[in-house]
């Protein structure tokens, strides 16, 4: 059997250099995430000091869900300037994206622990009941909802969604990622703000003493089922768990299509950039099938912007 192999446009000695920054950043979305999270930090530390201050434990488990806001926004901030300042490094074999990636999946671990600690104080409180300073928690809580529903305009305006010259592109638009899980995030911390009100209002009006910390565990629990989804949507990021995206099926879709007999023996699809996949392809085909020719069945899929292609030709 012959081999042929061809990197990403190796019919020219220019492009054998050819560029690895495959996402070109989110300058607007990094301004935006940046102010909301000097936004957030400040009602984070008002929520917080008024919980304690106040004697509410649904106010203070809202200050801790904010708090864990703004460090998955400072997260992303971070990252998002890392990623711009390392873009041209070249140790970065397939660009920098995915220091945005870790990011949000550092976010996530840390708010687990915030997440149990909320639990952990709720429980307490539960056992232990102690006097609300029901007027002035709710106050605060409600300022710290606006702060949200702002922050979530802010979130919203930043996100990007790019245009592909076919329907096929549909499914790759995965958007932002860094920016989508802040913004879900201010979402949950939103729900937890009303949570807060509902319970406070519960037992200024009816007495219902109990229901402070029982929502402060529910917002544990929704924290929690935020920080395993956020968990789970980065880790596949990270460790190149996309075998299963629609767009390793139009691959195999595409070479199969092809006018030529053509089998795929080795094929594997990572993502490189929010809407952008890397793809290593090994064929098998008779003569006529070339590294130029299976290049040329996969150019409608414009998400694949670093293509290696290796043909064995049958005998």
């Amino acid at each position: 059997m012959n081999a042929a192999s061809m990197l990403p446009h190796a019919a020219t000695p220019a492009a054998r250099t050819h560029s690895h920054v495959f996402d070109a950043g989110n300058p607007l979305a990094e301004k935006k995430a940046k102010l909301a999270m000097l936004l957030t930090l400040a009602m984070m530390v008002l929520e917080i000091a008024g919980g304690y201050y106040f004697n509410s434990m649904a106010l203070l488990a809202d200050g801790w869900h904010m708090s864990s806001h703004t460090l998955a926004l400072g997260l992303s901030v971070g990252a998002y300037a890392a990623a711009r300042r390392l873009a041209g490094d070249h140790r970065f074999a397939f660009g920098t994206w995915k220091i945005e990636i870790l990011a949000g999946y550092t976010s996530a671990i840390l708010l687990l622990l915030v997440a149990a600690l909320m639990a952990i104080q709720s429980a307490e409180r539960l056992l232990s009941p102690s006097s609300i300073h029901y007027e002035q928690a709710i106050g605060v809580a409600a300022l710290g909802l606006v702060v949200n529903l702002l922050c979530a305009w802010l979130l919203t305006g930043g996100q990007h969604h790019p245009h592909h010259g076919h329907e096929h592109h549909a499914h790759a638009e995965h958007g932002d990622l860094n920016l989508r899980s802040a913004y879900l995030h201010v979402v949950a911390d939103a729900a937890t703000s009303v949570m807060a009100i509902v319970a406070l209002l519960g037992g200024m009006l009816w007495g219902f003493a109990w229901l402070d910390p029982a929502m402060g565990l529910i917002g544990a629990v929704l924290v929690a089922a935020w920080a395993l989804g956020l968990l789970r949507d980065s880790s596949r990021v990270l460790l190149d768990a996309e075998m299963d995206a629609p767009i390793t099926q139009e691959v195999r879709d595409a070479i199969a299509q092809g006018p030529l007999p053509t089998s795929i023996t080795d094929l594997h699809v990572w993502r490189v950039g929010k809407d952008k996949y890397a793809c290593i392809v090994a064929v098998v085909g008779g003569p006529e099938v070339t590294p130029d020719y299976i290049r040329q069945l996969l150019q409608i899929h414009e998400e694949l912007v670093h293509v290696s292609i290796e043909v064995n030709h049958c005998r």
